[in-house]
């Protein structure tokens, strides 16, 4: 489709079904919306002005709601897709390259003919080559293209950002030169082998499947080949709350081994045991050989084993709840997680940088603004970055308000829940 008919189509209104469920029905977020996309293809347009078609793609950023870091242990989380998202207006050509220009990094360029990691390129670039590397291997010829992409998924806000770019990516070779055959999954494990192998970074498997699949998922890692996928709905609204995430603004920059250091205590306490990995476990075990098991593992690395045991299982509660409408007994789990992340877990700050508490001092202004109400917990990784609320409606103007106050104007952000994972919002037959 032709870039004229794409906004024409826009302004029309033809898209605005599609916008209501990756953003909301309200008008001022439809409208907002409407003149983001073009304005995107009005750019896209001055950048490559010899390209006349063009396809729309997006991507969500997603939100840890349980299992906080479990799942490097094969355990069980609960999550979902956001409304901020990574948006791309891509064209397709036979010149052997791949060409991005986003807003929030400098543009660059993905030659077709190198697909090898290459030391030190780091950044989307690697990112990019490793997911085009991973479809090659499946025998998927990838050809060239050039996009704009814009997103809303902000680069440390505690959001995944970068499972968003992976799935935006996959999704949009998925669907030219694959048939879309690869499905949500296989795209997120595309994502994940690109940040793995390319970009240098040992993460799990959640974010990029949240960001592909889409809705409220509760995932079993067991086998992280073929992780087990519930998606269900709820609407946290109707049941009288919101979900807010407050970025506190502290840095990841200096966070990668804080982040590889729970993992590896935890791995740890599951190698004393002969395994390698924490559901590998038997959790009586455990506790009935904490005296043997101090002999070969730090206090921190048991408090972290016992947090993953409790988590595990919260997680796999908090999705029933959801799915029975038990708003009270998940509220109640959401606090419990909270505090087994504050005192076993230990990632609401870094002990590198003790003096920095941005965390705590959000989730202690957080009870302070709720008396009781909803509840509050660190989100994703922690260490620095955001915290999540439930938080009852008739309050969510005073809490945001206040948030903001303390940490600057738009760092707390009213989330709703995307249904729809990666997706393109055009199509080639239109």
């Amino acid at each position: 489709m032709n870039i004229r008919e794409v906004i024409d189509k826009i302004n029309a209104d033809v898209l605005t079904p599609l916008f209501g469920q990756l953003y909301g029905c309200d008008e001022n977020i439809i409208a907002r919306q409407k003149r983001r996309y073009i304005d995107e293809i009005e750019r896209f347009a001055q950048l490559y002005p010899l390209r006349e078609d063009i396809r729309l793609f997006s991507a969500p950023g997603r939100t840890e709601i349980g299992g906080n870091h479990t799942d490097h242990q094969h355990g069980c989380v609960l999550a979902a897709a956001v409304n901020l998202d990574a948006v791309a207006v891509v064209s397709f050509h036979d010149e052997g390259v791949i060409r991005i220009s986003s807003r929030s990094y400098e543009p660059f360029e993905v030659s077709l003919a190198d697909l090898s990691v290459n030391a030190g390129e780091g950044g989307s670039a690697a990112l990019v080559r490793g997911i085009v590397s991973r479809f090659a291997q499946m025998g998927v010829a990838v050809g060239g293209f050039d996009a704009c992409i814009t997103s809303d998924v902000l680069s440390g806000s505690g959001i995944s950002s970068s499972a968003a770019f992976e799935i935006l990516i996959g999704t949009i070779i998925d669907a030219q030169f694959n048939g879309g055959k690869a499905g949500a999954v296989e795209i997120a494990k595309i994502g994940q082998y690109a940040e793995n192998v390319y970009f240098g970074k040992n993460c799990g498997l959640m974010d990029q499947t949240v960001s592909a699949v889409g809705g409220l998922v509760a995932i079993d890692f067991h086998d992280t080949r073929n992780p087990m996928l519930r998606c269900f709905s709820y609407d946290f609204e109707q049941a009288g709350y919101c979900l807010c995430i407050t970025d506190t603004k502290g840095s990841h920059a200096d966070l990668t081994d804080e982040y590889a250091v729970v993992r590896a205590e935890m791995e740890s306490v599951a190698a004393h045991f002969g395994k390698g990995c924490l559901r590998e476990v038997d959790e009586k075990g455990f506790f009935a050989s904490l005296p043997e098991v101090r002999k070969t593992c730090s206090d921190r690395a048991i408090l972290r084993a016992a947090h993953f045991f409790e988590e595990h299982r919260r997680a796999q509660m908090e999705a029933e709840a959801l799915e029975c409408s038990d708003i009270s007994a998940f509220l109640n789990l959401v606090r419990l997680s909270g505090e087994s992340s504050a005192t076993l877990l230990q990632n609401l700050y870094s002990c590198t940088q003790p003096a920095q508490q941005a965390i705590p001092l959000g989730i202690m202004l957080s009870k302070h603004i709720l008396q009781g109400r909803g509840a509050v917990r660190v989100h994703g990784g922690g260490f620095a970055g955001t915290i999540q609320a439930f938080v009852p409606l008739e309050c969510a103007a005073l809490y945001m308000k206040e948030m903001d106050s303390v940490f600057g104007e738009g760092s707390c952000m009213k989330m709703r829940i995307r249904p729809i994972g990666g997706v393109e919002l055009t199509s080639p037959q239109d």
